[in-house]
């Protein structure tokens, strides 16, 4: 179930270049993403969450900011990131999200965190800015940054701290129940967005690309990668999830390479490499488990 994930998210940086080259608006492709998630689940789901309102009410907290920082952030912040940086940039970022589910796991104090997997993080911290600084490392004192570098940034962040709270916070719901309520939770956030884009002139025009795209998104980098994800982390734990995402720089890279024609740099090797050391001491631990 991991490996699929880790590919279906992998084809979603591919399909959201894809959108910005179709000039499809990325607030509004997140939108309507979930959107139709939301109209396949509810009419299988809303009878157990009537069944389950007291849970979802005694957790609607953690419901609430698992649901903005997985729906309405990360996806909205990687699709309008894409559109000022390179699909290899943000495989080989997003590769230390295991290293800041380590460390996030930590503050949270739901799992302890030693000296390797400290060192784990640092080094991954230096392979990122590698990759955000292209090697120019002026570009550190002057804060002149790809503004879509910088944007991936948030959405990993956003991404770990949902991933930390789904294990920390084991709420008894089913999988496709869960999805539902963080959907419909998120959508509520999800509509300014779109309302946005659309008072701007920014509308998207449907012909078979666009519903292509959105259909990749809906059913694999929506429905199949969020069942697989949650089950995986739900039975292996955030930590040891969090290694099969490992695959994601690989898949992903690979794809920009040979669909895209996109460039390997010798930023990205670099950084690739400081990033691997990092992970390899960071998750040390969790494979020895």
């Amino acid at each position: 179930m991991l490996i699929l994930c880790s590919l279906f998210w992998s084809g979603n940086f591919i399909v959201g270049k894809f959108a910005t080259l179709y000039d499809v608006p990325p607030l509004t492709l997140n939108f309507l993403r979930w959107l139709i998630v939301w109209i396949i689940l509810i009419p299988f789901t809303f009878h157990d969450i009537i069944k389950n309102f007291k849970i979802i009410r005694n957790n609607f907290y953690s419901l609430f900011f698992m649901s903005i920082t997985s729906i309405s952030v990360f996806n909205s912040v990687v699709y309008y990131s894409l559109n000022f940086t390179k699909v290899l940039n943000g495989a080989l970022m997003i590769s230390i999200i295991p290293v800041l589910i380590i460390f996030i796991s930590f503050i949270f104090r739901t799992e302890k965190i030693n000296f390797n997997q400290i060192l784990g993080v640092i080094f991954s911290i230096i392979g990122v800015i590698t990759i955000v600084t292209r090697l120019d490392f002026f570009r550190l004192i002057n804060l002149d940054f790809n503004k879509g570098d910088l944007w991936l940034l948030i959405a990993i962040l956003s991404w770990a701290i949902y991933s930390t709270m789904l294990r920390t916070y084991k709420i008894p719901l089913k999988s496709l129940t869960f999805i539902s309520i963080i959907v419909s939770i998120g959508l509520v956030f999800l509509l300014p967005q779109f309302l946005f884009e659309y008072k701007n002139d920014q509308i998207i025009h449907f012909n078979l690309p666009v519903i292509l795209i959105t259909s990749y998104v809906v059913l694999f980098a929506g429905l199949g990668a969020y069942i697989f994800w949650n089950k995986g982390v739900l039975i292996l734990g955030a930590n040891k999830a969090g290694i099969f995402l490992h695959l994601m720089p690989v898949f992903s890279s690979f794809m920009a390479i040979f669909i895209l024609n996109e460039k390997l740099m010798s930023f990205h090797l670099i950084g690739a490499a400081v990033i691997v050391v990092g992970i390899y001491l960071s998750s040390k631990k969790a494979l020895l488990k």
